[in-house]
């Protein structure tokens, strides 16, 4: 997502979303995503991935899991209705591929980092559960199979269980970024419960700097820094229009 196919992507339907026609024409974004099926085909088949997930992909060297680096990212994208995947490719390539995530899913209902990483320690939108929910709920969509949703809840739990985090306020690893799974499960459901779990985290980052967290290396970038929670407490504010930036559509 952050620099790799998946995120031009995500750039070029950000583009046509908000012009409101299309300015990137649908054939040159079939065939970037076109490029990204056939690149995750072709390394699930070279290191025999093939029979378990359809679709591969790898970040230095390691599969991660996550929706910044990996897996989960790719697939939440790979889901959209504007990517124009076939009906075919969904369920014979994706689908499977998203099912493999789910088996790798902790007793805690957190997901790893990687691929055979078995710490269950982390509870970040780039490695854990507060990004792989965004997988899980457009799975849910797509496919209606309850199990995502059930996963989803799962996820739900954990980023209110473990969601504070000493890394900072920011969106890529801090408090501001696990909050927008619950407004995400709020627009989908309307249960207040987690439009409620959205405005505590948001009571934790308005007591900014207050509570021994690290300072970022960028301290005022949108994924890291001050930019992104405030980005976040401002769209609080009208919470059904609510998206995690640079990610959501």
């Amino acid at each position: 997502m952050l620099y790799g196919r998946m995120g031009y992507l995500s750039a070029l339907l950000f583009v046509n979303k908000h012009f409101g026609e299309e300015k990137i024409s649908q054939n040159h974004i079939q065939q970037v995503c076109e490029a990204v099926m056939a690149s995750g085909e072709n390394l699930a088949q070279k290191r025999n991935f093939t029979a378990k997930s359809p679709l591969m992909y790898e970040w230095y060297q390691e599969y991660y899991v996550g929706a910044a680096h990996g897996l989960a990212g790719i697939y939440y994208y790979l889901l959209q209705p504007g990517l124009g995947v076939s009906q075919a490719k969904l369920h014979n390539m994706v689908k499977p591929s998203v099912d493999y995530i789910c088996q790798l899913k902790f007793v805690s209902g957190n997901y790893p980092p990687c691929i055979g990483d078995n710490r269950d320690l982390l509870v970040h939108w780039c490695h854990g559960a507060p990004g792989v929910i965004y997988m899980l709920l457009q799975a849910y969509k797509v496919f209606g199979e309850q199990k995502y949703f059930s996963d989803a809840l799962q996820c739900a739990d954990v980023i209110w269980q473990w969601g504070l985090l000493k890394k900072g306020y920011g969106l890529c690893h801090g408090t501001a970024g696990n909050a927008y799974a619950f407004l995400a499960l709020y627009n989908l459901t309307q249960d207040m419960k987690y439009l409620y779990r959205a405005c505590k985290f948001a009571e934790w980052c308005l007591s900014y700097g207050q509570h021994g967290c690290r300072t970022p290396d960028t301290p005022f970038s949108l994924f890291e820094g001050m930019a992104g929670t405030i980005y976040f407490l401002a769209d609080l504010l009208i919470p059904t229009k609510a998206r995690f930036p640079a990610f959501e559509l």
